[in-house]
């Protein structure tokens, strides 16, 4: 890796000390960098995107390392991540670390992971990807939502919830953990449906094959009113979708590859951050 395009969350960098010096150790080992460029509303302008880098270095928490992934995905374009957030299930270099980090970066010792991204296609044409999860939910007032998924053109169940949570397995432990849904391997290939405070007995959460196709269509409310939704994705970008309409998921056909830098297991990293012992 020669060139590197580095990605600052500005909220958790505010006098850009550690973008610094990630610039300055990666210039001083002789490799080309990048200091992202940003629109008014702290968006990544795509069109500023070097179209020769090797490496993404994102500065800032998991959520600015999926807004990344988001922005790369079709690229294959590596990523690693630089925790000044919290949990840090993505971001694995912590700031303490960043000296010893970049330089096994610089000489190759390092691993790719890759992590499965879903993708969402309404029925104008209009579609968008997420590490994490789509999330179907409702709009406006508080009220229960009614909606059927579909797997595979077969009607799986009808749905009366506040919203439907579709997961990889990257986004097991965030939304879909909060719903009481499972915690899945980050490189499993699979898609974890959990629904939210559903109004019925059964609320399991159903994990599904990569290869399957699944479509949230959206039901009338009582008294056969239109209800009206929002479809988000990894928690940013939304869409409206109202009774009738859909939305169909299946798995992207490019993945997000995560740079790992040490060999510590899935699983100690999650007794680390669920505070087992």
């Amino acid at each position: 890796m020669d060139r590197f395009y580095i990605v600052t969350n500005d909220g958790k960098d505010p006098d850009y000390a550690v973008t610094e010096k990630v610039n300055h150790l990666l210039l001083e080992a002789g490799k080309t960098t990048y200091l992202c460029e940003k629109d008014e509303k702290k968006k990544i302008i795509r069109e500023m995107i070097p179209s020769d880098i090797d490496c993404v270095i994102v500065i800032g928490g998991d959520g600015s390392l999926i807004e990344a992934a988001r922005v790369f995905h079709a690229k294959e374009i590596p990523i690693l991540g630089i925790n000044m957030g919290t949990l840090g299930y993505l971001t694995e270099v912590e700031i303490g670390d960043i000296d010893e980090a970049l330089s096994k970066l610089v000489r190759g010792d390092y691993t790719l992971e890759s992590r499965m991204m879903i993708e969402g296609t309404f029925a104008d044409g209009g579609q968008d990807v997420a590490l994490n999860d789509i999330v179907v939910s409702r709009k406006g007032v508080l009220r229960v939502l009614h909606f059927k998924l579909y797997v595979n053109g077969e009607l799986l169940n009808s749905y009366e919830a506040d919203g439907i949570i579709i997961s990889t397995p990257t986004g097991s432990t965030a939304y879909n953990l909060s719903a009481g849904g499972p915690i899945v391997e980050p490189t499993a290939s699979m898609i974890v449906i959990t629904p939210i405070c559903s109004h019925a007995l059964n609320t399991s959460s159903i994990v599904l094959s990569a290869e399957d196709e699944l479509v949230v269509e959206i039901g009338r409310g009582r008294n056969g009113t239109v209800e009206e939704v929002f479809t988000t994705f990894d928690g940013a970008d939304m869409v409206s979708m109202e009774t009738g309409e859909c939305v169909t998921i299946r798995t992207s056909k490019a993945d997000t590859k995560i740079v790992k830098l040490s060999k510590i297991s899935f699983l100690e990293i999650l007794r680390r951050k669920m505070k087992g012992n």
